[in-house]
Formats: structure tokens, C-alpha cells, sequence
């Protein structure tokens, strides 16, 4: 199973909120019941250097059987962003009935970030 690929842009300096809806290969809501969800943003993949990554906030929305997903990040951290082209994936873990941990890539793609004008 491979990862949807979406772009997405966003605003330097703005709330961010961005909703996934999972859904299993027959197109049914995926249960999300304890699955851990993380996220990040980088410049390149390639990136190390703390000022070009960005981790999301990453929660399961309620009912948990439902297959949502929202990351966020603040007005502060978007604000932090460099302008341009970033690279991005939503990866969900959870342990099986033998306890190995399974993760998935379920969303990739890359973030085009426009400058922020107002800053004051």
C-alpha cells in the first residue's frame, strides 16, 4: 500500500489545520483505535539542521473508528518557516498481536510556504 501523494501551501504566519480522513483498501472509515500518528515538514529530505524541520501536532479526532487525523501547527511556528518549497509525510504506527510495531506512510507530498508581509 503506497502513500497518497498531495502538495499543500500554506501561510507564513497563520494558524495551520490540516484534516485527513484514512480510509482501508474496501474505502470503509480506517479504525484508528491505538494508532500513534507523527508528522514532520523539512526543506529537503536530506535536512538535519533544526531551523529546517518542522515537526505537526498530530491527534486522532474522536470517534476513533472514524479514520481522522489533524495536524496543526501555531501562528508561531508557521511564522518560523523559511518561504518555499518544503517536503512533507504522515507516517501511523501501531502494534500488532505480537507486539512488533507496524508503521505506515499514509500521506506525502511537498508544502509551498508564501512570506508573511504582516508581522507586527
Amino acid at each position: 500500500y503506497m502513500a497518497t501523494y498531495e502538495d499543500l501551501e500554506f501561510d507564513q504566519g497563520s494558524d495551520i489545520s490540516v484534516s485527513i480522513e484514512c480510509t482501508d483498501t474496501d474505502g470503509s472509515a480506517k479504525d484508528l483505535t491505538n494508532h500513534a500518528v507523527t508528522a514532520q515538514m523539512k526543506r529537503t529530505y536530506r535536512s538535519t539542521d533544526s531551523a529546517d524541520i518542522q515537526a505537526f501536532t498530530c491527534s486522532v479526532d474522536s470517534p476513533l473508528t472514524a479514520g481522522k487525523i489533524t495536524l496543526s501547527l501555531t501562528n508561531t511556528q508557521s511564522g518560523a518557516l523559511r518561504k518555499g518549497r518544503w517536503v512533507y509525510d504522515v507516517e501511523v504506527q501501531h502494534a500488532d498481536s505480537s507486539s512488533n510495531v507496524l508503521r505506515e506512510r499514509i500521506l506525502e507530498g511537498q508544502i509551498t510556504v508564501s512570506p508573511e508581509v504582516t508581522t507586527i
